[in-house]
C-alpha cells in the first residue's frame, strides 16, 4: 500500500528545544506569574516584562544570527510563546507580536533594510506592530483603504487602521496600505515600515477588551505621513502576498499562545481538585470532575502535538503550509475556550471571581478565536486546501 501524501517522519523536540522551553517555564512561574493578575486589574503595558524578555534573549528569538538573534526557528519561538502564556498571555503575546510585526522583514525585506532595522528588534530596544487591519477591512484584508502615494523619493500614508496589537507602544510599524486602488484586488497592497513617532501619525484611541488587558490595542491614524521609498517591503502590489505567507509563520504563535493558556488554566484546575475536599473527599475524585479534568488535559495535548507537528511542516516549507497552520489556531484556539471555561466550572464560585486566575485565563482565551483570523476563517482556508480551486 502507498500513500498519494507521504508522512514527513515523527518529530521530537531537541535537547536545546527542551532546555529553552524549560528555562523559559521557570522564568514564567518565578517572574511573569506573579505580576499577571495586576497587569490584568491595571491595564497598563508590563514594560518591566518587556525589559526581561529583551535581557533573556526571547526578543532575539525570531530572528537571524547575523543580525544578533538566536535564529530560533518557528518551533523554539511557539515554545517559548507557549510558557509565556501559561502564565500571562498578555506577556507571551509580547513576543508572538513582535515576531509577527517583523515577519515582513524576515520573508521580504532586503539585506539592507534587516541590517537597518533587525539589531534594535533583536536587542528589543524597538518594538514592532503589524498593521492590516481597518474598520471596514478585518477578515476581508484586500478591502483596505489606507492609502499610500508616491512622491518623489517618498510616500504619503493617509487613512486609520484599527484593532493594532502594541500599536501605541511600537517603535517601528508595517503598515499595510493601497498603492494602486484599480488593481486587481490582490494586487492592490504594498508594505511599509513606518518609524514612530512621526509627523501626521498619531493614536486617537485605545480599546477596552474582556481580555489580554495589559497588551495595548490600538487605533492608528495617518495624515499624510511622509515615508521614504527605501521604507517599501516588496514590490509595490507585493502586500496582499506578503501578508498571507506572514499569517503562515505568525498563526501558529497564536496556537502557541492559547496552548499556553489552556495548560495554566489545567494546572490550576487540577491542583483545585486534588486540595478542596467536600462531602468528606476531594472535589477531583467525584467521577464528574475527574472526567473534566481528563477531556481537559486531553484536549490540551492534543491542541499541543497539532501544534508541534504544524510547526515542523511550515519550517520544511510545506506546500500546504496554509493548511497547517489555519489548523493548529483552529485547533488550539477552540481548546483553550473549552478548557478554561470547564476550569470555571472545575473551581465553581471560587472560579468566577479573581481570587484564582482562571477566570481571566477564560477571558483571554477569547481572543485566540478571533484575532489572527477568526476560527471561521480557518476553516475556509482549511476547506479550499483540501477541494482546491473549483474548475
Amino acid at each position: 500500500m502507498t500513500a498519494s501524501s507521504p508522512a514527513h517522519g515523527p518529530y521530537r523536540l531537541t535537547e536545546e528545544q527542551q532546555l529553552l522551553r524549560d528555562a523559559v517555564r521557570v522564568l514564567a512561574d518565578e517572574r511573569v506569574a506573579p505580576r499577571a493578575a495586576e497587569i490584568d486589574r491595571t491595564g497598563e503595558f508590563p514594560q518591566d516584562l518587556r525589559a526581561l524578555l529583551a535581557a533573556q534573549d526571547i526578543l532575539a528569538l525570531p530572528f537571524p544570527v547575523e543580525h544578533g538573534g538566536l535564529g530560533g526557528e518557528l518551533l523554539s519561538v511557539c515554545l517559548a510563546v507557549e510558557q509565556l502564556s501559561r502564565a500571562c498571555a498578555t506577556t507571551g503575546l509580547i513576543l508572538a507580536a513582535h515576531e509577527l510585526g517583523s515577519l515582513p522583514l524576515l520573508l521580504a525585506g532586503t539585506p539592507e533594510q534587516q541590517g537597518r532595522w533587525f539589531p534594535k528588534l533583536t536587542s528589543g530596544e524597538s518594538l514592532i506592530a503589524f498593521a492590516l487591519t481597518e474598520a471596514e477591512a478585518g477578515s476581508d484584508v484586500a478591502a483596505a483603504r489606507t492609502r499610500a502615494v508616491r512622491d518623489g523619493d517618498e510616500y504619503v500614508i493617509s487613512g486609520s487602521k484599527r484593532f493594532i496589537t502594541h500599536g501605541s507602544v511600537a517603535d517601528l510599524i508595517t503598515v499595510f496600505a493601497v498603492t494602486d486602488p484599480d488593481a486587481p484586488r490582490h494586487r492592490r497592497l504594498s508594505c511599509f515600515i513606518v518609524e514612530v513617532p512621526t509627523a501626521g501619525f498619531s493614536v486617537p484611541r485605545l480599546e477596552h477588551k474582556m481580555g489580554i488587558r495589559g497588551s495595548p490595542t490600538a487605533e492608528l491614524a495617518f495624515d499624510g505621513v511622509r515615508v521614504p521609498a527605501a521604507n517599501l517591503v516588496g514590490e509595490e502590489g507585493d502586500g496582499f502576498g506578503i501578508a498571507m505567507r506572514t499569517f503562515d509563520r505568525s498563526r501558529p504563535g497564536i496556537a502557541a499562545q492559547a496552548v499556553g493558556i489552556a495548560q495554566g488554566a489545567l494546572e490550576v484546575a487540577t491542583q483545585y481538585a486534588a486540595q478542596r475536599r467536600q462531602f468528606g473527599q476531594r472535589v477531583g475524585d467525584f467521577q464528574m470532575v475527574g472526567a473534566m479534568l481528563a477531556d481537559m488535559d486531553a484536549t490540551t495535548e492534543a491542541a499541543r502535538q497539532l501544534l508541534y507537528k504544524a510547526c515542523v511542516e511550515i519550517e520544511r516549507g510545506a506546500a500546504d503550509a496554509s493548511r497547517w497552520s489555519a489548523m493548529c489556531k483552529l485547533v488550539a484556539g477552540d481548546a483553550a475556550m473549552r478548557v478554561t471555561t470547564d476550569a470555571v466550572q472545575v473551581l465553581g464560585g471560587y472560579g468566577y471571581i479573581d481570587e484564582f486566575p482562571v477566570e481571566r485565563m477564560m477571558r483571554d482565551a477569547k481572543i485566540t478565536q478571533i484575532y489572527e483570523g477568526t476560527q471561521q476563517i480557518q476553516r475556509l482556508v482549511i476547506a479550499r486546501a483540501l477541494l482546491g480551486k473549483d474548475g
